[in-house]
């Protein structure tokens, strides 16, 4: 019997891409007549058949739910699993946790692999790529074969389904009105690049809070940032001679390579520049000087989120029923990095 095969493998020997593959399999219209041939043939010789999504929902429930997020290592997505595993264990269901690490292949793979029988519903946070690529074939199709998603922090506005998410807009303009109520008037941004949702919205909420205070912005206070990773070296070079009284950053990584950046060039911190991030973590609070954030209560929105899913598990399949988009509220923690 021949050896079953994968879809990245099928995708890397005919030389296409896995989502290529996952629509040749469901009959896309969107792929070719000779490519959907081609990638059927393939799988058919090699024992891959595509994965019943529906299989586990209708006929043999796994009380089990899938978490993808797009990294492990943050503290906001680990606090958002704790969220999840409480209410999930309290009603009695198991959680899987799947990171996607941005990538979109491996966030295709991981969907349809839980999707196959390992879990009933998903909790999802979507990748980096997924997000610059725009296809969400994977997420629609799972849905249409009556699969509940719920998404949570990174969502898709096309993607009609349950939502958890914090106000970023609004969170992001509190943090600059903060500064701005200390007197800063030179508030530079450490931002994402504008297809990650997020950075996006937070970068709109800095933007609504200098207009409040009747300041024009200035485009070379703005910094959006692509590879994240390795985000030190853009931060030092964008600092490096700027005449700035404040700092707002997207993220709490951002933020404190900021006070790395701007204590090594001789600048005090909160004395000579402010500092606020995006997420209460465990660098917020043990760095020194401790970080002012805006908080994003990660722990509520997991606990909404399998709420919500749960809840639709367990409930009825009325297909005419409607979606929610929760938010929840954001707070501001002021601690050392703001405080003269």
């Amino acid at each position: 019997m021949k050896q079953k095969v994968t879809l990245k493998q099928i995708a890397k020997e005919l030389d296409v891409s896995i989502s290529t593959v996952s629509k040749a399999l469901k009959d896309s219209v969107e792929i070719s007549l000779d490519t959907r041939q081609k990638v059927k043939a393939f799988a058919k010789l090699y024992n891959y058949k595509p994965n019943n999504i529906a299989l586990s929902l209708k006929n043999r429930k796994t009380k089990t739910i899938g978490v993808i997020i797009p990294e492990i290592v943050h503290h906001f997505f680990t606090t958002v699993i704790g969220g999840v595993e409480k209410v999930a264990n309290e009603k009695g269901y198991n959680v899987i946790i799947c990171s996607s690490n941005n990538s979109f292949d491996k966030e295709v793979i991981n969907m349809e692999m839980l999707a196959s029988g390992s879990a009933d519903g998903f909790i999802l946070s979507v990748a980096k790529e997924t997000q610059l690529k725009k296809d969400y074939h994977h997420i629609q199709e799972t849905m249409n074969q009556g699969m509940p998603v719920v998404m949570f922090d990174r969502i898709i506005d096309e993607i009609v389904c349950d939502k958890v998410i914090i106000d970023d807009t609004k969170g992001a303009q509190m943090a600059t009105n903060h500064l701005l109520s200390l007197g800063c008037r030179r508030i530079a941004i450490l931002t994402t690049v504008d297809y990650i949702s997020v950075g996006k919205l937070r970068t709109n909420g800095y933007l609504n809070a200098l207009r409040s205070y009747d300041i024009v912005h200035d485009d070379s206070l703005i910094l959006k940032i692509e590879d994240i990773d390795h985000c030190e070296e853009e931060i030092e070079e964008f600092l490096k001679d700027k005449d700035i009284d404040a700092v707002f950053a997207v993220n709490e990584l951002f933020a404190v390579n900021a006070i790395k950046v701007l204590r090594n060039s001789g600048k005090n911190v909160p004395e000579e520049v402010r500092v606020v991030g995006f997420t209460d973590g465990i660098l917020a609070k043990h760095f020194i000087p401790s970080l002012t954030v805006i908080s994003q209560h990660g722990e509520e929105m997991g606990e909404r989120a399998a709420t919500i899913l749960i809840d639709k598990l367990e409930g009825s399949d009325d297909l005419t029923e409607e979606y929610k988009t929760v938010i929840i509220d954001t707070s501001l923690v002021e601690r050392q990095s703001t405080k003269k």
